[in-house]
């Protein structure tokens, strides 16, 4: 459980509580040695990377197919303890947003204090329906949802932080006060978000896996293969959910 302090300092720093499952895993030491699949536990958790409508088609920055991982997502949360769900939340005046940046041309970039940002369509803007979960995603099993890029001058791709790589969105207060060895990262999407998360995951010492057949890129270039060779750098696993689960 957390303490009321570290609820608090999570809270503030953009974290929203859904609710708790209480579902236990045990394993015996001789299945473990049976079988070298990954058992999961209560010092793992399950990261639901930003499964809303706006990056679903139909959504203002589809990605393609993004709704067809739903139903691997669905069978994957039975298997976890924690699940945390992430959720772009820009301001309609947001500065990644092609309308706020009218002599930029979608998908090209800007400099920014914190780097390259990527000019997008508007998405998932606070309070519409864009922003919100797929309909068909089970989110009634999270016990955390964390919004992320709804300061109007910064970008949020990771689950942990800002594009600053500095200001924290408060996960890993609450993945260290859980008490958390291991994180699966699955949603959208793969090349961006999903990329980030797991990056920084491993990055803060978390033994990290990105699901392969529960997420899917935007693919912009060569942002796949990009992406590959930056896993391999961090030593994150990335493969078949059937080779962990």
């Amino acid at each position: 459980m957390l303490n009321r302090r570290n609820f608090l300092l999570n809270l503030f720093a953009g974290c929203v509580i859904v609710n708790k499952n209480n579902t236990v895993f045990s394993h015996d030491d001789a299945s473990r040695k049976r079988n070298k699949k990954l058992y999961r536990n209560s010092e793992d958790v399950l990261i639901i990377v930003d499964v809303q409508n706006d990056f679903c088609p139909g959504g203002s920055l589809p990605v393609k197919n993004g709704d067809k991982i739903i139903d691997v997502i669905n069978k994957v949360q039975t298997n976890f303890q924690y699940i945390v769900l992430t959720q772009d939340w820009h301001p309609k005046d947001h500065t990644s947003f092609s309308s706020n940046n009218p002599d930029k041309e979608i998908f090209s970039t800007k400099k920014m204090y914190y780097g390259e940002q990527v000019i997008w369509p508007p998405h998932c803007i606070i309070g519409t329906k864009g922003a919100e979960f797929h309909k068909n995603l089970i989110t009634n099993k999270a016990s955390f949802i964390i919004r992320k890029g709804y300061r109007k001058n910064i970008d949020s791709y990771s689950g942990f932080f800002e594009n600053d790589r500095v200001t924290s969105t408060g996960l890993d207060g609450i993945l260290k006060s859980l008490k958390i060895r291991r994180v699966f990262v699955t949603g959208l999407a793969l090349d961006f978000c999903v990329q980030y998360t797991a990056i920084d995951s491993a990055k803060l010492g978390y033994s990290t896996y990105v699901l392969k057949d529960a997420t899917l890129p935007v693919d912009i270039g060569d942002s796949v293969e990009k992406t590959i060779e930056n896993f391999k750098k961090n030593n994150i696993s990335f493969g078949k959910i059937e080779n962990f689960i």
